[in-house]
């Protein structure tokens, strides 16, 4: 689906958002945000730009990232993760029963690389953010692509059996991502190096593969 590119790092554009005096909200483009379980939060695009244009909400963002000096790297979130193993991201707290202030850390980070994501429909093709790496945390924007519910799926169909791959580990994506997550915190509270923590992290990742256990 064709987007517009970002100005800059940091940045984006408010294309259809960038309206002076007020806007129905029949007429906001609205965003898709699934935390745990597929239950859609509809969450207007005016929304995601001022929080990605906040720069305290960009800050508690990165602060919860582990960031590597390596673009290839995964980048890991060490905060809370939902059931899936996909960052938990208090964007906001807005009233209501849906939490519709807390997002996917990487829809979160993708939108801050590239831009807000144009939804241009509500069906099966609707745009979803891909990990490349498969590492359900990862927040590195090199690792997200923009894809649909039916690519994500067929993805995991075909590389979950992968012995090698983070989807076959046995903790699940949620375990996963909390085992790394710890290794990472337990590190940084140690003042460690970035070298000693990728090993924390490669043995974190390595201890839930099906082969780890023979």
């Amino acid at each position: 689906m064709p987007r517009e590119e970002g100005p800059g790092p940091g940045l984006f554009p408010l294309s259809a958002v960038d309206r002076s005096g007020p806007v129905p909200a029949e007429e906001l483009p609205e965003q898709l945000a699934l935390i745990g379980e597929p239950s859609p939060v509809r969450i207007p695009a005016v929304e995601w730009t001022a929080w990605l244009a906040d720069e305290s909400v960009r800050a508690r963002y990165w602060a919860k990232v582990h960031r590597t000096s390596s673009d290839s790297d995964c980048w890991f979130w060490i905060a809370g993760v939902s059931d899936t193993g996909h960052a938990s991201f208090r964007a906001a707290s807005l009233p209501g029963r849906t939490r519709r202030g807390t997002v996917p850390g990487h829809l979160y980070g993708y939108q801050l690389a590239h831009g807000v994501i144009p939804r241009l429909g509500w069906g099966n093709d609707s745009p979803t953010v891909c990990h490349t790496c498969d590492n359900h945390s990862c927040q590195q924007p090199t690792h997200l692509r923009l894809g649909t519910p039916a690519e994500n799926r067929a993805e995991w169909l075909a590389r979950r059996r992968n012995p090698g791959s983070p989807l076959a580990d046995l903790r699940g994506p949620a375990g996963r991502a909390r085992a790394i997550g710890e290794a990472i915190r337990a590190g940084r509270a140690n003042g460690e190096s970035e070298a000693n923590i990728a090993l924390r992290i490669h043995r974190a990742a390595s201890a839930g593969r099906p082969l780890s256990l023979w």
